[in-house]
């Protein structure tokens, strides 16, 4: 017996969205096309690349795309959102084009008043738990340097130098470099200068 497919709360389109970190997931990414085509969606846009990429193109098409009546669905919220901060620009940004959100895995539908109550729960509660980790963290901290312990993190460009010196000798520009790793223009240079 074949199941229905959902239809969206309004009277719009159901548009996905996927992404998985690496082009080494590839089955990751086909589960989620898979789940989106079968929740009834018209339209996937699909990303390759790590959520902490400074701009993820295809997430920018999709929430352009999307207009007033539409579902922009995804399988699980950390395929959207990277933060709480995050996850309420997108939101804000979904509903100021009356658009609905739909996580597949939290069977979550902003469409409707349940699913906007839960939506604002989980992100007070996963902002207050960002607090707490972070009040636990400073805690940590300030014991550790109490103790004489504490010498900090590497520098995030430092590991990165391998593969600034690598691009560069492919050819890249600086800027490119930068943009690509995400680190700061003056780190490259400085990796560059080192080396």
């Amino acid at each position: 017996m074949k199941t229905p497919k959902a239809t969206s709360t309004g009277a719009g389109q159901l548009v996905g969205y996927a992404r998985t970190s690496t082009t080494d997931q590839k089955a990751g990414l086909e589960a989620q096309l898979r789940d989106l085509t079968g929740a009834g969606c018209a339209k996937v846009f699909r990303e390759e690349l790590s959520s902490v990429a400074a701009k993820r193109p295809e997430l920018e098409r999709a929430l352009d795309y999307v207009r007033e009546g539409d579902t922009l669905i995804v399988t699980k919220l950390d395929r959207l959102a990277r933060s709480v901060a995050d996850l309420v620009e997108i939101t804000a940004r979904l509903r100021a084009k009356s658009v609905a959100l739909r996580i597949l895995a939290m069977n979550l539908d902003t469409g409707t008043p349940t699913g906007k109550l839960m939506l604002n729960l989980l992100g007070s509660i996963a902002e207050f738990e960002r607090e707490l980790m972070l009040e636990r963290q400073r805690e940590g901290i300030a014991k550790a340097k109490a103790e004489g312990k504490y010498k900090g993190r590497a520098p995030t460009a430092r590991r990165k130098a391998a593969e600034v010196i690598r691009l560069k000798a492919e050819g890249k520009t600086g800027d490119a470099i930068a943009e690509e790793l995400g680190i700061g223009r003056a780190s490259v240079f400085r990796i560059l200068r080192s080396a």
